[in-house]
C-alpha cells in the first residue's frame, strides 16, 4: 500500500466515532475540483515538495501500524481514503491488518471498482462506506476528466445500498459542472438511498485543475435548494 499521509484525529469524517484518516496515494480520476492533487497526480520530485507544504508526507506501513496500535482505545475507527483506495490490489490485506487491531473501518471510494467493493463487504472488512456521486451520467466523464465504465458506477451503487452497512453518497457541488436540474438525474441513480450529502466547492487551495482556483461557489441558499431536490429521492439529503 502506498500511503500518502495520515491525519491523526478527526471528529467529523467517521460519523459518531473518533478516527484517524489514512490517505492512499494515487487515483484513477482527475476531477477538476479535487483539492488533494498531491495524492492524485503521478509522484515526482515536485509532488513531494507539495506534500511537505500541505502537511502530507509519505508514511511507511510499519510506522502507520505502530501509530494505530499505540492509539487503540483512544481512537475507535480508521478512515481509508485517497486518492482512490480501491486501485490498490493489496487493499483487503491492508484493511485486514487494521481490523485485526480492533478498529472500525470506513472506506471512501469513487465506485469504479465494484468487484473490490463487493469482496471487502463479503469479507466483513469494512463497517461504513462513503461513495462519491460526481455527476449525472451525461456529465460524469467531463467532471472526472477521464473516460470511465458507467456500469461500474451503477454496480457500486447497488452493492452499497444492498450491503446492510451504514453508508452515504456525497457530491461536491461545483458551479460550471453541476446545475440545479442535475440533482434530479443524480437522485434517480441513488433513489431510495439512506444519506446523500452535498459539499460546497472550495477554490482557495491547490486543485488538480488550476483553472478552477478562485472560482465562486454556490451560495448557501442555492445549496439548500439542491438538497431539497435530493430529498425527493433519498431519505436524508443535507448540505455539509
Amino acid at each position: 500500500m502506498i500511503i500518502g499521509g495520515l491525519e491523526k484525529l478527526s471528529l467529523l469524517d467517521y460519523p459518531d466515532h473518533l478516527a484517524a484518516i489514512v490517505f492512499t496515494q494515487g487515483c484513477n480520476f482527475r476531477c477538476h475540483f479535487c483539492y488533494n492533487p498531491m495524492l492524485v497526480l503521478p509522484q515526482s520530485g515536485k509532488d513531494v515538495e507539495i506534500k511537505k507544504e500541505k502537511g502530507f508526507s509519505p508514511l511507511s506501513t510499519e510506522d502507520l501500524f505502530l501509530f494505530l496500535k499505540e492509539r487503540f482505545g483512544r481512537l475507535e475507527g480508521v478512515v481509508v481514503t485517497g486518492g482512490e483506495p480501491t486501485i490498490h490490489p493489496d487493499l483487503p490485506e491492508f484493511i485486514k491488518k487494521i481490523k485485526d487491531i480492533g478498529y472500525l473501518v470506513k472506506l471512501d471510494t469513487n465506485g469504479t471498482n465494484p468487484e473490490m467493493l463487493a469482496g471487502l463487504i463479503e469479507a466483513k472488512l469494512i463497517d461504513y462506506i462513503a461513495m462519491d456521486m460526481k455527476a449525472p451520467f451525461a456529465k460524469y466523464s467531463k467532471t472526472v476528466n477521464v473516460n470511465l465504465d458507467w456500469d461500474n458506477i451503477e454496480k457500486s451503487v447497488k452493492i452499497i445500498m444492498k450491503s446492510g452497512l451504514p453508508y452515504e453518497f456525497r457530491t461536491t457541488v461545483v458551479p460550471g459542472l453541476l446545475k440545479k436540474e442535475d440533482f434530479h438525474e443524480m437522485g434517480k441513480i441513488i433513489q431510495g438511498a439512506d444519506k446523500w450529502y452535498l459539499q460546497a466547492f472550495k477554490s482557495d487551495t491547490d486543485l488538480v485543475n488550476q483553472e478552477y482556483l478562485g472560482k465562486k461557489a454556490y451560495t448557501s441558499k442555492e445549496m439548500k435548494e439542491f438538497a431539497a431536490i435530493g430529498r425527493e429521492y433519498v431519505k436524508v439529503c443535507e448540505v455539509r
